[in-house]
């Protein structure tokens, strides 16, 4: 690009923040134009158009209605800009000729007679010798879909050897789009923080002349108006239409309150209204991803799912198409990552997120969970019970899934009638707050059961109702009995999840509520029990299928049992130790844990770790060596000695390391070896003695790109070598 020209025809705006658009600060006489919470990336996307010779086009991505358009607009309308521009909408529905005449009408004011041109050729000639006409010009691209649109346009814009030089900015909703469509830089328009969205509302409510009076409202409504435009989750779309819903009534602090509490209909009418901007995120998703979506939306609004919850829920579900040699994790993971990528949903990250994609929850805006639930009620995806209202309404008839968020209805006759009547359902979801008393739950009468997740339920007795339910892929209550024999004629059951009620949860070493039958449910994949002991196999017994194992006793991992399932990939082990056990014999399972070649996530916890501090640090028998496979490792409570960890350091494919509550103990840790710790990515220490921390060379922990370091009061310093590395100490 000729710069000297661009500077000396348009004197564009610095790098560094100006008057323009550097601050979201408002101004109350209401004449200048600013851009909340996106100012900086206003000025390096003004700076990568006008000054950069290397970069041709920049993309903008990110959810419906987070402003990527606006920040498109003010860049083409800035004067900074060159004099040649052209904006035009996309969408995901476009015509060819119709994109074509809309930038010939803003580069050429002579084409009146050639906007009646049907012809898309002709029309493309046309474009082509107007934009040549021009040194520099830029073309806004809003809201593409997919890459044909730039394919198709390419040839109507000027070669890059052309004397003419054209530059390009891209909106879209895709991620995938945004870094494939152009060679040239993508950026990310985020959701604004708590502080930008109160400034952006407040810019929109008030805006009069009438400064003191102003002021004196601002002050009177500010805490309730912070919460109000916190509710509005950065989405700076519903927030503008808050304001407008809000700039309707008495600006009173009793009326803002009921807004802020969720009271009134406030916020049900503004999703409502922006649902046709963010329908199109739905409209257009594949047709194996709408249902995925839609299954988001099961949950209350702010409420988080567990990654490993939703994939069992999707698998039973049958989203997740089998295909040979994956499992069905890495299937709904890359599900997971499309929609990422087309912004229709948030990744929750902790400390247990992996630096290279893993998600650990996920949650749903609130105006995509509205849509969410808008769109599964026309299609009678599912149906969300919380009221008794709810359960007498009509809707509920014909409904496949039923998701309560109320468990006491259960209790009540009329909505009981109701749900027992609809033989149809073939998913219950009951994910409402933990009952301490079991209720009837009509079981006998929705034989087509598939799903049943009752965990926050409390049963007293098994409830025998369910071995009636032979098309169960996902089982999951709270129970403190045995489980019955007859167990087996579930033969479709695919995951099962027993929890114990742990106000009644007692320290056995011989505890055991799985009855030998648990064997033959050949198909089973997901297995967690609460501390119980597998029943020793008979002879065949076989469970090719299962590929996690979870809060199983340290009894259960014996050679005869842990070959039986070779295919194991997880394993997460509850050691209860009581006062009789100070020989530490259930630490002997780790003996067999290397035979498990598919292993690639270990959890060990000690449940009563206070009886492993004592003054012996040396342990009873040596911590003994881990698969190779394995990937992520958490310990708790072993109060292993600090040179112990050379038994972890040299696993080649660990990449997420947690110790938590004296896994290890001692004053002293020195990282010596001349292969520690490679492959990590993640290290979080909680709970420990530790005192003095070394690492001799900066080879070690050279790929940790996060370190949490929690309740360490005695460590006197991190090591110098994770100077670069993203840290948290608590």
């Amino acid at each position: 690009m000729k710069k000297a020209y661009v500077e000396e025809l348009h004197n564009p705006l610095p790098r560094e923040e100006d008057d323009h658009a550097a601050s979201s600060e408002i101004d109350l006489g209401g004449n200048k134009s600013y851009m909340v919470g996106i100012s900086d990336l206003y000025q390096t996307v003004i700076y990568d158009v006008l000054y950069d010779d290397e970069i041709r086009t920049v993309s903008l991505y990110g959810a419906a209605g987070v402003g990527k358009t606006t920040l498109a607009k003010e860049i083409c309308e800035d004067p900074s800009i060159f004099e040649c521009r052209a904006f035009v909408t996309i969408g995901p529905k476009y015509q060819l000729k119709e994109i074509l005449k809309c930038i010939l009408a803003q580069v050429d004011p002579d084409c009146d007679k050639l906007l009646v041109e049907e012809d898309e050729e002709v029309l493309s000639k046309y474009v082509y010798r107007s934009l040549n006409c021009w040194l520099l010009y830029l073309i806004v691209l809003d809201d593409v879909w997919d890459l044909q649109v730039w394919h198709e346009l390419k040839r109507s814009f000027p070669d890059e050897e052309e004397e003419s030089e054209g530059r390009f900015l891209l909106t879209t909703r895709s991620r995938e789009v945004a870094e494939s469509c152009f060679a040239g830089r993508a950026f990310e328009v985020p959701f604004l923080d708590k502080a930008e969205s109160w400034n952006l509302l407040r810019q929109k409510m008030f805006s009069s002349p009438q400064l003191e009076e102003v002021r004196r409202k601002i002050a009177e409504l500010e805490e309730v108006g912070r919460k109000i435009a916190e509710n509005c989750e950065g989405l700076p779309l519903l927030i503008v239409t808050v304001a407008k819903l809000l700039s309707k009534a008495d600006k009173t602090l009793e009326y803002w309150t009921k807004v802020a509490e969720k009271k009134d209909s406030t916020f049900s009418e503004a999703n409502e209204q922006i649902s046709e901007v963010l329908f199109p995120s739905y409209e257009y998703l594949p047709q194996h991803l709408k249902a995925c979506f839609l299954y988001m939306g099961v949950v209350t609004q702010n409420y988080e799912i567990p990654l490993s919850k939703l994939i069992k829920w999707w698998s039973a579900e049958g989203f997740l198409e089998r295909v040979q040699g994956r499992t069905s994790e890495s299937i709904a993971l890359e599900f997971l990552r499309e929609l990422l990528s087309k912004n229709v949903f948030m990744v929750i990250p902790n400390e247990s997120s992996d630096s290279d994609g893993g998600i650990k929850n996920y949650g749903l805006h609130s105006s995509f969970w509205y849509l969410s639930n808008r769109e599964a009620g026309k299609n009678k995806f599912f149906y969300n019970l919380n009221t008794r209202v709810d359960g007498l309404a009509e809707g509920i008839k014909g409904q496949r899934r039923l998701c309560i968020h109320n468990n006491i209805l259960f209790g009540i006759k009329d909505v009981y009638n109701s749900i027992a009547s609809t033989s149809t359902v073939c998913s219950l979801l009951c994910i409402g707050p933990h009952h301490p008393y079991p209720v009837p739950i009509c079981l006998e009468y929705l034989r087509l059961l598939r799903v049943l997740d009752a965990l926050t339920i409390r049963f007293y007795e098994f409830p025998m109702e369910v071995l009636n339910l032979v098309h169960l892929k996902y089982l999951a209550i709270t129970f403190n009995g045995h489980l019955p024999t007859f167990i087996s004629k579930l033969w479709n059951l695919e995951c099962l999840v027993i929890r114990r009620n742990r106000s009644t949860v007692k320290s056995h070493g011989n505890s055991s509520y799985l009855p030998m039958e648990i064997w033959d449910l050949r198909k089973l994949e997901h297995l967690q029990i609460m501390g119980s002991n597998l029943p020793k196999p008979r002879e065949g017994s076989f469970l090719p299928n299962l590929l996690a194992l979870l809060d199983v006793s340290a009894q259960s991992c014996t050679e005869d049992v842990l070959e039986r399932i070779p295919n194991l990939q997880k394993l997460g082990i509850r050691i209860e130790l009581a006062l009789e056990n100070v020989d530490q014999k259930p630490f002997f399972c780790f003996d067999h844990i290397s035979h498990l070649h598919e292993l690639n996530t270990l959890k060990c916890v000690v449940v009563n770790p206070q009886i492993t501090l004592s003054e012996i640090v040396a342990p009873i028998f040596p911590l003994s060596i881990f698969p190779s496979s394995l990937v992520k490792l958490t310990l708790s409570g072993l109060g292993y000695p600090w040179e112990e960890m050379s038994r972890i350091s040299s696993l080649p494919n660990l990449r997420v390391l947690k110790l938590k509550c004296y896994a290890f103990r001692g004053p002293k840790w020195e990282v010596v070896g001349r292969f520690e710790f490679e492959a990590l990515r993640i290290l979080l220490i909680e709970d420990t003695d530790l005192v003095q921390w070394t690492v001799a060379d900066d080879y070690h922990f050279r790929h940790l790109s996060c370190l949490s370091i929690k309740h360490c009061y005695k460590l006197e310093e991190i090591p110098a070598n994770f100077g670069n590395v993203s840290s948290e100490n608590a």
